[in-house]
């Protein structure tokens, strides 16, 4: 691994470990030459995937692409970085587990957005307005009637409150 500040070669590893979902396996690098520091991330790539633009023109599917469009979609939004990370995961596992290698921007796009839907409704309109490229205001009103459409899920029910008895003193 090339190191970032001084491009040394022979980096070293310091510590190993996977990430929380156990999706990646962090490291920590240090360069003997200029004594940097900076963490790298391994995950599996089951295939090589091609994303197919609507123009035709064929790319390199960049997991990082994916990421940085979702994270724009959640700019000041709180939710959680790991529920971010889960999310984009289980996108690209289902793009791998695809038959073909090819895969449609129209795909990627329908499975980001029912990501997005399940984590913040704000992010889903968001990311909808640039992917289905929305020009009117009712355009936006139609996403929000869809999602006040949907049946919202059942708030759980209050864990019962236990009675304090009274002593008998």
């Amino acid at each position: 691994m090339r190191c970032p500040y001084c491009g040394g070669l022979d980096t070293q590893v310091k510590d190993s470990r996977p990430t929380e979902d156990s999706s990646s396996i962090r490291r920590r690098r240090v360069c003997p030459d200029c004594g940097g520091r900076f963490t790298t991330f391994e995950r599996v790539q089951l295939r090589e995937l091609t994303v197919v633009k609507k123009s035709g023109r064929r790319v390199a599917f960049d997991r990082d692409k994916l990421m940085r469009s979702v994270e724009v979609a959640l700019r000041k939004r709180a939710v959680e970085p790991e529920r971010v990370e889960r999310m984009v995961n289980g996108v690209v596992r289902q793009l791998e587990s695809q038959t073909e290698g090819d895969i449609p921007t129209e795909r990627i796009g329908e499975l980001v957005m029912e990501g997005l839907k399940a984590i913040d409704d704000v992010a889903y309109v968001r990311f909808a307005s640039v992917y289905r490229n929305f020009r009117e205001a009712r355009d936006f009103n139609a996403i929000v009637g869809e999602l006040e459409a949907e049946p919202e899920a059942a708030p759980a029910p209050a864990p019962a409150r236990r009675r304090k008895e009274p002593s008998a003193t």
